[in-house]
């Protein structure tokens, strides 16, 4: 494999994806099939000047890939409905769980590594801690449909062999025929599932309410010279003092391509399975809204609000990635801090109006 090779990321249009397609075009991957709901034309500008081969309607895809045959190495499967306040399971049952088995099927069909987004939104309230022991997995209780589907699909992709009946019964809905002719392999050759902690980083301009707290602080801060918080509704939580694990974009993007340089130098170099994204210590949303006055030149000035209703029994107080794991597979890259990653967020892109 090499830089000629055709790479497919999903969810290209959105906010992880369009900073992966800028990242591998920088490492020199021009070869990229996008895929995405182009319709939404609010995510055009993520795309802006980036280079890649083609662009497919992300519900045309698996025609396109029956008609055309493409040689395709390597898959990013980015794309997911993200929403932790859609409480539609269906809408995220088709994205997250339906399409990613077709996806997985796919790479395992014609031998392609792939490398997919979980969520830390399977940890739920963090009953379990959020150790990425597989072990635990099947035992975990996300709190949204969103971590659910996320937990439902790695489920799936660590189903046993023994399993396979209900699988392929799963594949055979799918498909809505019937097929008896898998595949020996019941696994792509190499594969990761991502649990990505909580990204924050340019190009996530579009997400509106999803977008990260530093996005939010940081336009608060122009509009008004002060940043709303959520006021704590646990006794033992101050307020501001919920906890987080934040990791930057960029620290996520080199994990993303770490897999893949796994694979072109050895592939026994990519050992498959779910890994924790993100810093491995968790930092208050004071701590951010500090360094985000910070990185603006300013005095803090924080005031607390109350939680919103729909939110407040699904909140998560406390997230902490253990990192152990993807450290003892290889990778030992330093982390920006908290305040390293806001302060080259806002000073190279928000206030400047950039895109990565």
């Amino acid at each position: 494999m090499d830089k000629d090779s055709n790479i497919v990321i999903t969810g290209a249009a959105g906010f992880i994806g369009s900073c992966l397609v800028s990242f591998l075009n920088t490492e020199g991957y021009n070869k990229l099939i996008l895929v995405d709901d182009f319709s939404q034309t609010d995510k055009d500008v993520n795309l802006k000047g980036k280079k890649f081969l083609k662009k497919i309607e992300r519900e045309l895809f698996f025609e396109w890939l029956q008609k055309e045959q493409p040689k395709i190495e390597f898959v990013y499967h980015i794309g997911a409905r993200t929403d932790t306040t859609e409480f539609d399971y269906s809408i995220h049952e088709h994205l997250n769980v339906a399409y990613s088995q077709k996806m997985w099927r796919y790479c395992c069909e014609n031998n392609i590594p792939l490398v997919y987004a979980s969520s830390a939104a399977t940890y739920g309230a963090g009953e379990l801690g959020y150790n990425d022991d597989e072990s635990i997995i099947e035992k975990l209780k996300p709190l949204n449909p969103y971590g659910i589907s996320k937990n439902e699909f790695d489920k799936w992709a660590l189903r046993p062999a023994q399993d396979d009946k209900l699988r392929r019964a799963q594949d055979d809905k799918l498909r809505q025929v019937q097929d008896d002719s898998l595949p020996e392999s019941k696994s792509p050759p190499a594969w990761a599932g991502l649990k990505f902690f909580n990204v924050y980083g340019p190009n996530e301009y579009h997400k509106a309410r999803m977008a990260s707290v530093i996005f939010h602080s940081y336009n608060q801060i122009i509009k008004n010279g002060f940043v709303k918080l959520f006021k704590s509704h646990k006794p033992e939580f101050n307020d501001g003092e919920q906890l987080r694990d934040f990791i930057y974009v960029k620290d996520v993007l080199k994990i993303c391509f770490w897999f893949l340089k796994c694979w072109q130098k050895d592939h026994k170099l990519f050992i498959s399975g779910i890994y924790n994204v993100g810093t491995g210590k968790a930092r208050s949303f004071n701590d951010l809204v500090k360094a985000t006055f910070s990185a603006m030149d300013l005095k803090p000035d924080i005031r607390y609000i109350d939680m919103p209703e729909d939110i407040r029994n699904t909140y998560q107080y406390y997230t902490q990635a253990e990192m152990q794991k993807i450290k003892a597979a290889g990778y030992t890259e330093k982390m920006f801090s908290l305040e390293e990653g806001v302060d080259d967020y806002i000073r190279n892109y928000l206030s400047k109006n950039q895109y990565y």
